[in-house]
């Protein structure tokens, strides 16, 4: 009998998800029926999970790595029935309980004026055409491409994620805006796909500040007058704007409106991109001349924010660009073979299991020792690209008391930052919470 490996399952149990507490999920979801199974639960979503960042995972790959790993042999048949919809509920679940166990007291940065600042955003990966159906997709005369759309909320204080969606293509970022969970303290950075005047609304009366990209179109009026806002000719006519506006047909929202030149090449390239994706009409010249601004709808009242500040707190946003980027680089999302709408949302789901794995209980814990040891920060980046070429690392990684100096040395030397003039990521944020706090200070 080939040895049992436990090194799957101790990924989970280092995240404060053990066996037990698996095999009452698994009953709980109806993905065990029974005690005492060939395979247990625990057994089943580690290794599915650990085999999904290499691909598709079928019936027989499922069944081979279970019997390399614990020496219990089981048939493809038999691995191919267990996915169905009592396992995504299961993996649901496990995700859910993933993005809620708290697994430091230490986050990653502690903001001085908000309790999370959270960005949401969406990426998209191609599907099968076979899926079309069910996700839709892009379809005419010569060709069909099917699409997935994975919305994903993140919040930079704690360096995680508090929600993921599967959603079909069709199902746009508009659509899903009111779907974000925000508590009072929050503050939430949205682009224009999420621009909805009643969601901003909603969440500024239960205490939730955000900053919007305008939306070309939403209708402004002075806040003192009434009068209903030229914004081109008022940009053009002030340069940089700071003012409180009436949002919307109704004037239903009171917001400030945010505006500052941005430099003539940034304004071309925005142009260049709105042309190319132009779908059946050309942009308004009015909408391309107003590219020579960044312009923002704010809920924050204070006038100490300033635009500087905002566009300060704005550029965080990019963070989710670079998450997505490790998503299509390492974590294998373009790589979907032949498969059924269940087995993909299952196979989706577990890597976004070892996706909140990676990030929350490696990454993030990771950070803090090396800033504390070293004074160094690592970069994402580096470090997802680490895991996903050292997989046999994972469960070290994730459990704080297998952490040797050689490994923080290591992990140091590999995946933090190099030395270099221009800022990184983590500097910005560090500048952005610095400023926060003093405006914390001066406004207490």
């Amino acid at each position: 009998m080939i040895k049992k490996d436990s090194s799957a399952k101790s990924v989970f149990s280092a995240c404060g998800l053990s066996s037990k507490m698996l095999a009452r999920i698994a009953r709980e979801t109806g993905f065990s029926k029974r005690a005492g199974g060939k395979i247990s639960a625990a057994d089943f979503l580690a290794h599915f999970s650990a085999e999904s960042i290499e691909g598709t995972v079928s019936g027989n790959d499922i069944a081979a790595t279970l019997h390399a790993a614990t020496g219990v042999s089981v048939s493809r048949q038999a691995c191919w029935e267990r996915i169905d919809d009592q396992c995504l509920s299961f993996f649901k679940a496990v995700l859910e309980k993933l993005i809620h166990l708290r697994v430091t007291s230490e986050g990653w940065m502690t903001c001085p004026k908000y309790k999370r600042i959270l960005i949401q955003d969406s990426t998209i990966i191609q599907l099968p055409a076979k899926l079309y159906k069910s996700f839709s997709g892009v379809r005419n005369a010569t060709s069909t491409t099917c699409h997935a759309r994975i919305q994903g909320v993140y919040d930079l204080c704690a360096g995680r994620f508090t929600q993921f969606s599967i959603d079909p293509y069709f199902k746009n970022d508009l659509s899903v805006a009111a779907d974000i969970q925000v508590s009072e303290g929050d503050l939430l950075l949205r682009d224009r796909g999420y621009f909805v005047l009643s969601v901003i609304s909603m969440h500024k009366a239960n205490g939730v500040d955000t900053i919007s990209r305008y939306k070309h179109k939403t209708m402004l009026h002075d806040a003192q007058t009434q009068e209903k806002i030229d914004l081109l000719d008022l940009l053009t006519r002030d340069g940089t704007v700071d003012m409180m506006v009436m949002a919307g047909e109704n004037k239903e929202l009171n917001v400030r409106l945010l505006a500052v030149p941005v430099p003539e090449e940034v304004a071309n390239l925005r142009r260049m991109k709105a042309k190319k994706e132009t779908k059946g009409h050309a942009p308004s010249s009015e909408l391309l001349a107003l590219m020579s601004w960044s312009i923002f709808l704010v809920t924050v009242p204070d006038s100490i924010i300033t635009i500087k500040h905002v566009m300060a707190i704005y550029g965080l946003r990019w963070r989710i660009e670079n998450i997505f980027k490790t998503w299509k680089s390492y974590f294998n999302f373009s790589r979907v073979h032949q498969v059924s709408e269940n087995h993909l949302r299952i196979l989706l789901t577990a890597r976004l299991i070892m996706i909140s794995i990676c990030f929350h209980n490696a990454y993030v814990p990771l950070f803090n020792a090396i800033k504390h040891r070293t004074q160094q920060h690592l970069s994402l980046i580096k470090f997802m690209r680490y895991v996903c070429q050292n997989p046999s690392q994972l469960p070290t990684l994730v459990a704080q008391r297998l952490w040797s100096n050689s490994l923080l040395k290591a992990i140091a030397r590999y995946c933090a930052y190099d030395k270099r003039k221009r800022s990184t990521f983590v500097d910005n944020l560090l500048a952005v919470f610095e400023d926060l706090s003093d405006i914390a200070s001066s406004l207490a």
